[in-house]
């Protein structure tokens, strides 16, 4: 194999690995961009993924440890002449793309993707409930509890508390993903559950059941 040809093996794998890493990652990059953008109906496009999640991670690890073993494994001899060996001897340096510093850069990359899910949260604004906690308590509170399809982690959850948090009547929210529900405390005079109840399905998540803790 010439070493040309290994370089162009190398790029290819490389380019598999960032390209499974991201997409299995998309089901929780989505409600983030999807906060940025303002759009928050494209949050839960994605959450499809999340059951082949493992497998696109074993893939994306595979692909990265397969890249490395091409970079790292030794050259092979060239012959003294040439008919002793097909080889082609590279000439010249080589580019920033062929070196082991940018297949590190990219190894970093992709486990930032991989573990995305672990610090989604980070990008969702932290809940103030300093004026919450120094308003007078309303006439009536009550508190609903919904069941939702479509979350996947941590920043899913972190998404539909943020959409919910914006609504006027809303004083708590408490959303898990490995629960599949959102708590939420709210001011009846002000919002009512269907609201509520609208408000997260326009995330493109779904609430599947809900029932009412009473106050």
């Amino acid at each position: 194999m010439t070493m040309k040809s290994t370089d162009q093996k190398t790029n290819t794998v490389v380019v598999t690995g960032v390209i499974t890493a991201i997409t299995a990652s998309l089901c929780c990059i989505t409600p983030v961009l999807a906060l940025i953008a303002g759009t928050s109906g494209i949050a839960a496009s994605f959450s499809w993924i999340e059951p082949l999640r493992p497998w696109l991670i074993a893939i994306t690890l595979g692909v990265l440890a397969f890249a490395w073993y091409l970079k790292l494994k030794p050259a092979q001899p060239v012959g003294k002449g040439a008919d002793d060996c097909d080889c082609e001897v590279s000439s010249g340096r080589k580019s920033f793309i062929q070196t082991k510093a940018f297949l590190g850069l990219v190894t970093l990359f992709t486990i930032m993707m991989l573990t995305f899910p672990y610090y989604a949260h980070i990008f969702y604004p932290v809940k103030d409930t300093a004026e919450i906690s120094n308003m007078m308590p309303p006439p009536m509170t009550k508190q609903i509890n919904f069941n939702i399809r479509g979350m996947t982690c941590d920043g899913c959850a972190s998404h539909i508390e943020q959409v919910l948090k914006q609504e006027d009547g809303v004083l708590e929210v408490t959303a898990s993903y490995d629960k599949g529900e959102a708590i939420i405390k709210y001011d009846p005079s002000k919002v009512d559950v269907e609201k509520l109840s609208k408000s997260i399905d326009e995330t493109g998540y779904k609430v599947v059941d809900k029932k009412d803790a009473g106050s």
